[in-house]
This record gives structure tokens, sequence and C-alpha cells, in this order.
């Protein structure tokens, strides 16, 4: 070993710092969650047993465990029963909580009974951001993420899989009679006896399924989305751009500031789509960063007429590029947008040069919509790339200006996709990484909830230190 580096005698005595303090640097992020604790007015937040019971045992301060989880979320480290060997060994969490050291049992109980209020603190970190001037801009980008949950894809029912799965398991019913049958007409000798005896085994194990399955096929008469997850029956099947990469989990909508990538708003839904998402996430950004007007961007599919009206009346300026939902650019043929619209005689204009005049206003999905259509389409030279009807009618929503508004936005900022793209991945990505190849360690789309929330704020804390160092948020949180 000589001509290397060498480590110390463990039979040498050695003399530690006699305080836990000398092993905590000022600049140390631990520092912050424990001032940010401290300042938090944990019984306003809704915490439990924030005033110690008269009788019994003494229990642990709400203030010590949410230091931990805290801790744990930002070091990678969410497991309760990670958490409990942490505080035994990790001088960091030592010094955090005291040398205090709870069980796993206390650790993950402190989460599951205090779910609003974690996510209250998470609110409040924002708020902090907010009040020292950190997260000043008036503008957010939107998207949403699927997210495992604590349930297999063989745990998941829908009609079809179970029809699957059933005649999977019928033909394999069919093949283990016809086996018994061949032996039957064998020589039955002990090796002969005993493999009959085992598929009559399998027989009756895939017999008893199928009647689990049909048991499952009557339950999803009840369900009002058509699925079932035995293991955490708040999740959903969801898919995924990947081909084959779909999974059972949640979809975490969040809101993040183009500027600073704080999240300023999330939410946990088991819904697979974000169609309906848009204005309930612009208006909770908007109410967090307390601003009076708001511009929004996010992908085509959050793309819906009535949320981009909902938005629009409460003070948020939304840009979601429409969705091409028509197959007419791929065959060659003349979309909606070749057809010129003129607001003040409220007609279009083809790509014929005709004129499309109003004919009715119908209701269609909530929203109103205007048709327009002229009778010379027979006559058209155009026709063939045009409509294979009568004549071609245009649909015009009576808020298309709103639309056509947000189109010109795109084409005068052309990287605004680019933008939100930037924004609102990395978080995401920051946070899977934390998570691994896991899965929430929780069920029950409210605890899940509780969970993400604990991810944000462990996000936004280091999102901060890494802006404005730990001296500058301890000063503003005024520690």
């Amino acid at each position: 070993m000589s001509g290397y580096i060498k480590g110390v005698d463990r039979g040498q005595i050695t003399l530690f710092p006699e305080r836990l303090e000398d092993w905590i640097g000022e600049d140390h992020p631990v520092r912050v969650i424990d001032a940010f604790v401290d300042a938090l007015d944990l019984a306003e937040a809704g915490f439990e047993r924030t005033a110690p019971a008269q009788t019994g045992r003494p229990g642990y301060h709400p203030a010590v465990l949410l230091k931990l989880f805290i801790y744990g979320y930002l070091n990678r480290v969410p497991s309760s029963r990670r958490l409990e060997r942490e505080a035994f060994r990790n001088v960091e969490v030592m010094w955090l909580t005291g040398r205090l050291a709870p069980d796993h049992k206390t650790i993950a109980d402190f989460r599951k009974d205090n779910g609003p209020a974690i996510r209250h603190a998470c609110v409040r970190f924002v708020e902090l951001c907010r009040q020292i001037g950190v997260l000043t801009g008036t503008s957010v980008a939107i998207d949403g993420s699927k997210f495992k949950a604590v349930n297999h894809r063989d745990r998941n029912f829908t009609e079809g899989k179970v029809k699957l799965r059933i005649s999977h398991l019928e033909d394999s019913a069919a093949r283990y009679l016809e086996e018994m049958a061949r032996a039957d007409r064998r020589e039955q000798t002990e090796a002969t006896i005993t493999k009959v005896e085992r598929l009559k085994e399998k027989l009756a194990r895939v017999r008893q399924e199928v009647r689990r399955l049909e048991g499952i096929t009557r339950q999803l008469k009840d369900t009002p989305d058509g699925q079932i997850s035995l293991t955490d029956p708040d999740a959903r099947s969801m898919a995924t751009y990947g081909k084959g990469t779909g999974l059972v989990g949640y979809n975490v909508q969040t809101a993040v500031d183009t500027e600073t990538h704080l999240i300023v708003a999330h939410e946990v839904t088991n819904v697979g789509n974000d169609r309906a998402q848009l204005a309930p996430m612009a208006k909770a950004a908007k109410a967090t960063l307390g601003a009076d007007q708001l511009d929004v961007v996010a992908d085509r599919g959050y793309f819906s007429g009535a949320e981009l009206l909902a938005c629009h009346e409460d003070g948020i300026t939304a840009t979601v590029p429409r969705p091409e939902t028509s197959g007419n650019r791929k065959k060659g043929m003349f979309v909606k947008a070749d057809f010129v619209y003129d607001a003040a005689t409220d007609t279009y204009t083809c790509p014929a040069g005709n004129v499309l005049s109003y004919r009715y206003c119908r209701e269609e999905g909530g929203l109103m919509h205007r048709r327009y259509w002229q009778n010379d389409c027979q006559n058209c030279p155009l026709k063939a790339r045009c409509t294979t009807g009568k004549e071609r009618r245009i649909t015009r929503w009576e808020h298309e200006h709103l639309i056509e508004a947000m189109y010109v936005r795109m084409d005068d900022t052309p990287d605004l996709m680019r933008t939100r793209r930037c924004t609102v991945e990395h978080p995401f990505g920051t946070i899977k990484a934390w998570m691994g190849a896991t899965h929430f360690q929780m069920r029950r789309i409210r605890h899940v909830a509780t969970e993400m929330a604990l991810h944000v704020l462990a996000y936004n804390i280091k999102r901060v230190i890494n802006m404005i160092g730990v001296p500058s948020l301890l000063k503003a949180i005024g520690a």
C-alpha cells in the first residue's frame, strides 16, 4: 500500500468537534430548512399536535418531523424507514432534529396525517419568494407530466384488458384439457398420473382466475371511467408519448415562472389528459403571484375554447396552439386557415375568391358556433381540393377573435413555444431525477398530493438557493 494516500487507523483515538454546530457550515442548505420551518406558524398552517398534550407520553414537535421530511425530499430520501436510519447516522439530520430519532411509524404517520398543512407550507414558501422579490414575473408556462403510482399495470383493469386476459386464460385451459385427454389415452404410469394431477391443478387455478376477472367485469360497470386499480384505487392507466410506455399513475400539473423556473402552483389529478386543466392552473398561478394580469403559455394538449374564455374573463392572456384535427392538409386539400374572415361584413372568403355568408348559429359542447357557406361550390374549379360534400361549410366560434389574437402573438414571438418547453420541463426533469425510476411512496390521491407538495417544496428551496445563495435566503427569512 506504500505510495498511496493512507487512511486513519481505525483503532486510533479521534477527537471529534464537541458541538454539532461545528459540523454545519454557515452556508449549508440545511440551515435554510431549519430557518424556514421555525418561521412558519405551524398552528395556523393546520399541523396537528402543535400544543403538547397535558397527559400521556410526550410526542415529537411537528417542526422536527417537517424538517426531517423536507431534508429527505431535498436529498432523495423520501422513505420513512430510510429517514429513520438517517436520524441515527447522518450528522446533518442530527443537527436539524437535535439528535432526535423518531421511529419510521411516527415519521410515516406525520406525513399521512398532515397532508393539507404540508401543502400549505409549500404555498407559504412561494409566497415568501414573492415577498422577498425573487418571484416578480407575470408569465408562467403550464404543463403536465405522468408519475407512477404504487400500482403495477397488471393490477389495473379496464373492460378491454379483462376480455384479453380471459381470452388468454381460456386458451390455456383448452390447452390443459387437450394435454389431459392425450395423457388419458396413454398407458397409465406413475409419471402420467403425476402429470395429469399437475394439469388439473393448473386448470383449477385458471378457472379461479377467470371467476375473479368476471367479478371485476361486473364491478367495472359501476365505475364512471371504466377503470379499477386494486393497489391504489385512485391511480389510473395513462398513455404517454412512447409506444407501449403507458403507466398507471397520476397526471401532475405545474405552473412554472418563465424567469426563475420556480413552481408557483401545482395540482395532482388522475385525469389522463390536460384539456380541462388550463384555466384552473392559470387562476391558481395568478392568485399565488398576486398579479392583475398574467401571461400563460401551454402546449396544444391544453387547447379548449371554454378554457381560453375562462382565462380571458379572469384577466389571463393564454397562448395555446390549436391542434390540427382535420386530415385535409395531408391530403393536399384546403383547411380552415385558408379561408379569410372579414369582421366588418361577418363573412369568409374562400381560396377561389368566393364569399361565404353567415347562415345560422347553434350550440355545440356548451359553446356557440356560427356556420358559413355559399351555394355555388358545385361550379367551383377548386372544389376537388376543398370538399367532398355539396358545399364547403366553415364553423366559427363566437369568441374566435381570442384564438386569432393568440396566433398573432405567436407570430410576433416565434420563440414562445421553445421558452415554454425550456421552462416547464426543467422542474419535472429535476424532480423525476430525484425520484429515480421509482414511484410515489403513498396511495390515494390526497396522500400523493402531499408527496408532490414535498417534492415541489424541496425543488423550490434548492432553486432559490442556487439563485441567491444560502446567506441571502436566511437573511430574507429573518434567521
